[in-house]
């Protein structure tokens, strides 16, 4: 019902950049927001930096100053702009989205596959 085409991930030397994108489609009604969390082996799924309708921006504290997320809820679209990046942000990129979906009841969390960032040191 609900599809994601995520990009933007790689590998990169500590400190340089990465953009990440995801874009939404399918039966959608109403999008709250969107963002992208990662995991990290052995760790739990985290937030890292999410963005409302109304335009107002989460980060989590470790990437604030060098992480910014911008999109157009409306486009069901986000990106994630990655600058100075280290070793610690090596993880599995995941886009989520917080969906009303056409004839469906309330909203939900929707993911999409995930996009694998290395940082090597």
């Amino acid at each position: 019902q609900v599809q994601f085409v995520e990009s933007g991930g790689g590998l990169v030397q500590s400190g340089g950049s990465l953009r990440l994108s995801c874009a939404a489609s399918g039966n959608i009604f109403s999008n709250y927001r969107m963002g992208w969390y990662r995991q990290a082996p052995g760790k739990q799924r985290e937030l890292v930096a999410v963005i409302s309708s109304g335009g107002d921006r989460i980060y989590t504290h470790t990437v604030k100053g060098r992480f910014t997320i911008s999109g157009d809820n409306a486009k069901n679209e986000v990106s994630l702009q990655m600058n100075s990046l280290k070793p610690e942000d090596t993880a599995i990129y995941y886009c989520c989205a917080r969906l009303t979906i056409l004839g469906g009841v309330g909203a939900n969390d929707y993911w999409g596959q995930g996009t694998q960032v290395t940082v090597s040191s």
